[in-house]
């Protein structure tokens, strides 16, 4: 080729890849390819909002899935068409997204949002305090309680099961503060709860399952292995009123306690949280299982709870006790309460499943991993784990570097904030959660798999699509959190 040939040729492909970036110009203007604005983010989050908190929410309130056309409203299970769910990631979860919001705004749509979703969870506060796992805001419906409003019937039991009670006054507590305390309604509801959740905590500093009313005197005694026949003996009737640890308990608990003495400044809940502290360290176990179990009673001895709830070391139980030791060690200025962490850990790293995640239970004495299988009408003890029932988590992933990182981060006088804090946003996620939004303000989930097990027990049917509270509140606070890093 000559040299005259070779320059045409290079002008002639320059000219192509010009067409062609202008082509693709055409379609993707340079927005798109750029991060998204505070402007952009910020009618986004507003686009969403305004949908979730107009068509979505029932009196403020949520539940935890609905179809698209909003006709099939799933908590754990149906919901009736008049309740709404305070179990998260029910109405506490969606209104704290909104205060995140709110902050990160000063916007006071969100504000008002929240105040709806708090006055909602107010109406459901039982007459004993805390809060059920629904709200039915029809007095006859088949779940009402015994609504401190008088508007309700039966069950009076505030439940710490699940985050519910804890999860609904860590929000009331924080919208009491961003509403300056003047929202009657509101700072009631939590001045009402928590001096009844204060009089559930036994003298040793631990929590029942949930409470009716105050809990009686108790002997404080140091955590023992079973000295009965732990397999076929040791069943409690009401469980539910020992000593509980059962679903993060203790880290949710803590949790709350911490926000009331930031929100309220009162000694009393931060001496309630440190007491707390003191029971995780008397709850765990002597060698060779240094680890905590889900439920003791009074003697400190592990105990059955549910027929699949074994006396047994549990090992999501126990990465949750000793988060919460290092949150009260920080918060309480006592790092002696994060001694039992060093044991715990490596406990916890030479009883590691092959797959490197953590059972569940692990047999008190062999330290073998501990299953259920079903038998009949009920469940048997085994070691064998091809056929586990798939309504519990009977494996977990185990997050001990982070729990090393915690550690580390308080005996070197740091905020263990850095490590428990919320995860840094990746990059590309604002511009995907804003992608994912459809025209009327809403992100969409496909069920593509036919297999996706939600919270609680409805499945949705393959290829169904579905709103989420969690992808919600999840989207929102994502949003609202890269407002506040563009806007410092």
């Amino acid at each position: 080729m000559t040299g005259a040939g070779k320059i045409a040729r290079f002008l002639s492909v320059k000219a192509s890849f010009l067409s062609l970036c202008l082509a693709l110009a055409a379609f993707f203007p340079l927005s798109a390819f750029s991060a998204p604005t505070p402007d952009e983010i910020a009618a986004a989050m507003k686009r969403a909002a305004t949908y979730y908190a107009g068509e979505v929410a029932l009196k403020g309130g949520y539940v935890y899935y609905y179809s698209t056309d909003l006709t099939k409203r799933l908590g754990e299970g149906p919901a009736v068409a008049t309740e709404i769910w305070v179990q998260p990631p029910g109405t506490p979860t969606v209104g704290e997204a909104f205060l995140v919001a709110y902050e990160a705004t000063e916007d006071s749509f969100y504000l008002e949002a929240a105040l709806e979703a708090g006055l909602a969870l107010a109406y459901g506060q039982l007459k004993s305090g805390g809060w059920r796992n629904s709200i039915d805001f029809d007095s006859s419906g088949p779940r009402i309680d015994e609504y401190r409003n008088g508007k309700g019937r039966g069950k009076n039991f505030s439940t710490l099961d699940d985050d519910i009670s804890q999860a609904a006054l860590r929000f009331l507590m924080r919208l009491d503060a961003a509403t300056d305390f003047a929202e009657v309604e509101i700072h009631g509801a939590v001045e009402y709860a928590l001096p009844r959740l204060l009089a559930a905590q036994y003298p040793n500093g631990a929590f029942p399952q949930g409470w009716t009313g105050p809990v009686g005197s108790r002997p404080v005694v140091k955590a023992s292995f079973p000295d009965y026949d732990w397999r076929s003996d040791g069943r409690i009737k009401e469980y539910w009123n020992e000593y509980t640890l059962n679903d993060g308990l203790a880290g949710t608990v803590a949790d709350a306690l911490l926000v009331a003495h930031q929100v309220y400044r009162d000694p009393v809940y931060l001496e309630a949280l440190k007491k707390l502290g003191s029971f995780l360290v008397l709850a765990q176990l002597p060698e060779p299982q240094p680890g905590w179990a889900q439920q003791y009673n009074t003697a400190m001895q592990p105990i059955w709870a549910r027929a699949f709830e074994p006396p047994a070391v549990s090992g999501r139980e126990s990465e949750d006790a000793m988060l919460a030791l290092l949150k009260i060690a920080a918060a309480s200025g006592d790092n002696s309460l994060a001694a039992p962490v060093i044991a715990g850990v490596k406990y916890l790293e030479r009883s590691l499943l092959p797959d490197g995640q953590l059972a569940r239970y692990y047999e008190l004495g062999t330290n073998k991993p501990l299953y259920m299988q079903r038998a009949g009408k009920g469940y048997e003890l085994t070691h064998d784990d091809s056929a586990l029932p798939d309504h519990y988590g009977w494996k977990n992933p185990a997050p001990l570097t982070h729990l090393k990182e915690a550690y580390r981060a308080l005996m070197a006088g740091r905020p263990i904030a850095e490590v428990t804090g919320p995860a840094a946003i990746g990059g590309g996620t604002v511009e995907k959660i804003i992608g994912a939004l459809d025209d009327r303000g809403r992100w969409i989930t496909v069920n593509d798999s036919g297999s996706t097990r939600l919270v609680g027990q409805p499945k949705f049917a393959e290829g169904e699509e579905y709103l989420s509270s969690a992808t919600f509140a999840e989207n929102l606070t994502i949003l609202s959190r890269s407002l506040v890093a563009l806007n410092p």
